[in-house]
């Protein structure tokens, strides 16, 4: 390859390098939230915008978690449950993939899937006042520095009394329930990534057992008003 070639490439690569960190940095303000299974990662998200809300009515904090399915099989033309199950499948090579790849003119390659998934997570980030509970938000947000990054974390044997509560199991299934849910995160993360990340990425590991919801507020919201993410002016 020439040297003439190779300048070229470099320069392209380099002026997308800092195209792409020009917008991250005037992207959000956001919220991240992930979440050990049976430590109820939406309720609070939806009790934190709720008290940003309050704070300032001008700027409208919304919760995402579930809706990125619905706007990436937008963008893809596919049924959200075929998305979020593509996501999820922790094997994904099955044979009836590799027929459907041949058969289906609509078959969209679990690659495609992955990046539109980020691109959607990435663009609702960016766009700012939202909170995205899972999703990996706090991996492919990273970069973005309007934002607070948490990781709700719990005994097991209160994420067992959670998912009895909230599912209506016995303890046994409620167990069974964490291992499951747990194995199609992984599954979900390694669909979207090559390696697990560092959980050095979190600016805070909370302890859901540890707190009332009054207090897991007040943290967080002292925590975001540290992240100039909350305007103290209103």
């Amino acid at each position: 390859m020439s040297n003439l070639l190779l300048n070229y490439l470099n320069k392209r690569m380099t002026e997308t390098e800092v195209r792409r960190k020009s917008e991250t940095s005037v992207a959000g303000p956001l919220i991240t939230i992930s979440r050990e299974v049976g430590t109820n990662g939406v309720k609070l998200a939806n009790l934190i915008a709720l008290r940003l809300n309050t704070r300032n009515p001008e700027k409208q904090w919304r919760v995402i978690s579930k809706e990125v399915f619905h706007h990436s099989a937008k963008e893809l033309q596919m049924e959200p449950e075929k998305v979020r199950k593509n996501m999820y499948k922790s094997e994904k090579f099955a044979m009836d993939d590799i027929l459907k790849a041949f058969y289906d003119k609509n078959y969209k390659s679990n690659q495609t899937i992955s990046k539109t998934m980020s691109r959607v997570i990435l663009q609702i980030a960016t766009d700012g006042y939202c909170i995205i509970v899972g999703r990996a938000g706090h991996i492919i947000a990273q970069e973005i520095k309007h934002a607070l990054h948490l990781r709700l974390v719990a005994p097991i044997e209160y994420r067992i009394d959670t998912i009895m509560h909230n599912n209506h199991l016995d303890h046994d299934g409620a167990l069974k329930f964490i291992n499951k849910v747990d194995k199609e995160r992984m599954a979900f993360r390694k669909a979207l990534f090559k390696e697990d990340p560092s959980h050095e990425l979190f600016d805070a590991i909370l302890n859901r057992a540890a707190y009332t919801d009054d207090e897991l507020l007040d943290l967080i919201e002292f925590l975001s008003i540290q992240r100039n993410l909350i305007d103290l002016k209103k």
